[in-house]
């Protein structure tokens, strides 16, 4: 009987190894009902093997007969608990229909109640097993019936599911075929085992079974959750671009492209919070106004004058390369000046002032420009210092207007 404890031991270990997250998890992070199920049908299985493993151990020494009696009654109930689980397993994991689940369901509690019922009838009468006076075990009618109903149950489960698998979506076909060919592996070797009572067939089938459905159920079920993961994922990414379209659009100025009011508004406010808060360090704000533009849209056209804003926006965001530019008016803009385009801000108002001389010249795109710093000891909000820069606007304006 070496053997068969041999069978026993690299069963059970071949179960610890493949479902190792299951079994040694917290029963409190168990997913859902179908996996405590299952956790419980490899407990009774662990537990079917333990008790077959020291059958096989004590049979061999045959020293302990009384020992070797209960065990083997333990044996019998664990196979039966095993077959209960099992088929509650399937039916919550294919979410079988009602009327069937009510058929498995009535018929693994009548097997177990069988069990439970002809345990201590068996030690009154021989129906299940007995042992000789030489030890030697011998099986009764109602091991076999008990055997052979579990052939019949699980035939019948088999079978019904690889026949609902060809009438189901692909999802859901996976899952069918691979409870049906765990069922079929576990009903040949039950059938093997009827005729050779001391070969460790039944311990084989339970290890053939919980492989196939480890491979096929929990693997499967866990790629499913990756894939449906992925969907999510990409759905949210989806609604992540349609918000950040929304976003451009409410915050961006139709015409030009640049930050628009709204923009410019929450700008503001954050520019007064950071003032208040004492932590705003370097902030200049450039204020612009086109010249000429009412009497370019009286004489030409709105279009022309729609052309002559998108040209002045592009000069500005030419030279204030690294900074925001909002549209706050028809012809009024103004950009934020902070890191690198504040360090360098009279470099940038010299040389946009020198292409709008130029511009003069060549009567092209003419804006007013006016900018002032923040000043921590003078200024005690943002509007301050836009006031600032907008009187300069406007006395550089006159000064255009006179050269022109």
């Amino acid at each position: 009987m070496t053997y068969y404890c041999l069978i026993d031991f690299l069963a059970l270990m071949v179960l610890l190894i493949t479902n190792n997250d299951i079994v040694f998890r917290d029963v409190r992070v168990v997913r859902n009902r179908g996996h405590r199920l299952y956790r419980l049908f490899l407990f009774a299985v662990i537990a079917y093997y333990i008790s077959d493993f020291i059958w096989a151990w004590l049979y061999k020494i045959g020293t302990y007969p009384m020992a070797l009696y209960v065990d083997t009654e333990v044996y019998f109930i664990f196979m039966a608990l095993g077959t209960v689980l099992w088929s509650r397993f399937v039916i919550r994991y294919l979410r079988i229909k009602m009327a069937f689940a009510r058929f498995l369901n009535i018929a693994t509690v009548l097997l177990f109640m069988l069990v439970i019922i002809a345990t201590p009838l068996n030690r009154m009468w021989d129906i299940m097993f007995w042992f000789d006076i030489d030890g030697i075990y011998h099986e009764g009618p109602v091991r076999d019936f008990i055997f052979i109903y579990q052939v019949v149950l699980l035939l019948v489960l088999s079978l019904y599911t690889l026949f609902i698998a060809s009438h189901i979506s692909s999802k859901q076909r996976k899952r069918n075929i691979a409870v049906g060919m765990s069922g079929i592996v576990m009903l040949v070797f039950t059938v093997v085992q009827i005729f050779f009572p001391l070969y460790p067939l039944y311990a084989i089938s339970n290890m053939m079974g919980c492989c196939l459905l480890r491979t096929f159920v929990v693997e499967h079920e866990r790629d499913e959750y990756r894939e449906n993961l992925k969907i999510t994922l990409a759905r949210e990414r989806e609604q992540f671009e349609e918000y950040k379209k929304v976003w451009s659009l409410a915050y961006k100025d139709a015409l030009t492209g640049v930050k628009n009011k709204l923009a410019y508004a929450e700008k503001c406010a954050q520019l007064d919070s950071q003032i208040n808060e004492g932590t705003l360090q370097g902030m200049a704000v450039a204020v612009m106004d086109l010249n000429d533009l009412k009497v370019i849209n009286d004489t030409f056209g709105h279009d022309v004058g729609d052309e002559y804003i998108k040209n002045a926006c592009h000069l500005i965001c030419e030279i204030f390369k690294k900074s925001p530019v909002y549209r706050i008016g028809g012809d009024e803009f103004a950009v934020i000046l902070e890191g690198d385009d504040y360090e360098q801000r009279e470099m940038l108002l010299s040389t946009f002032t020198m292409e709008i001389y130029r511009n003069l010249k060549n009567k092209t795109v003419v804006i007013a420009i006016g900018m002032a710093e923040y000043n921590p000891e003078q200024d005690d909000c943002y509007k301050q210092v836009f006031e600032r820069a907008d009187v300069k606007m406007y006395q550089h304006k006159k000064d255009l207007k006179k050269i022109a």
